[in-house]
């Protein structure tokens, strides 16, 4: 198939500079690591569940939707409680015996639901698909059923590796600094997962009073 491969490749470059960037998913992936080596494989896997229906309704005109100012700050406001939600219960966690290690910790949320919810409620994820992706899937469908379905593979296997060794990565690297090591990396975690809430809450904040104020 002409294009296919060239294609291909330019659509997991862009891919792979969007899967590795820090974000909420890394944060979260790095946190649940510590205490599950699968941890990240499993969040890839809720974050799939998202986003292959999501890139299929986006071609067939969900992008529109997802554009709406409405939805965005709605899209926001949940994304941003749902962090520091998580934020507030790993702080809490990391003050148990055993700094987030502990039996407790480990009946902390699937982190399948975990890139889930994280994927869903993330208002730059959707719009990244509305607006990057929906043009790399649209050319993708062009090129024909096969040219799709090895973009979306391609494109969450990237996911699925990045995030697998991401927990793998915290998992070994947790056991070799001991709990004092542990807390300090979960700590970090909790100002990642506040700070990428206050990100969400402050700009879907801030289109909601664009939003409702008079125009004059």
């Amino acid at each position: 198939m002409q294009g296919l491969v060239p294609f291909l490749i330019e659509a997991s470059g862009i891919s792979l500079s969007g899967v590795v960037q820090p974000g909420a998913l890394t944060a979260a992936t790095i946190s649940a690591g510590t205490r599950h080596r699968w941890a990240g494989t499993w969040t890839a896997i809720g974050h799939g569940l998202v986003e292959l229906p999501l890139v299929i309704l986006i071609i067939h005109g969900l992008d529109d939707i997802i554009k709406l100012p409405k939805v965005k700050i709605a899209i926001g406001l949940a994304g941003g409680v749902f962090l520091l939600i998580m934020a507030i219960g790993l702080f809490f966690s990391i003050g148990r015996p055993g700094g987030g290690s502990a039996p407790g910790a480990a009946k902390h949320r699937h982190p399948l639901w975990t890139g889930v919810i994280l994927s869903a409620g993330n208002p730059y994820f959707l719009l990244w698909w509305a607006t990057i992706g929906l043009g790399l899937a649209t050319r993708a469908e062009k090129l024909g059923m096969m040219a799709f379905a090895l973009f979306a593979a391609i494109h969450w296997s990237l996911d699925l590796i990045w995030l697998t060794l991401l927990s793998w990565t915290t998992f070994k690297g947790g056991r070799l600094m001991g709990e004092k090591g542990q807390r300090i990396m979960l700590s970090i975690c909790v100002v990642a997962l506040v700070y990428f809430a206050g990100v969400f809450l402050i700009d879907a904040s801030r289109d909601l009073l664009d939003m409702l104020r008079p125009a004059y």
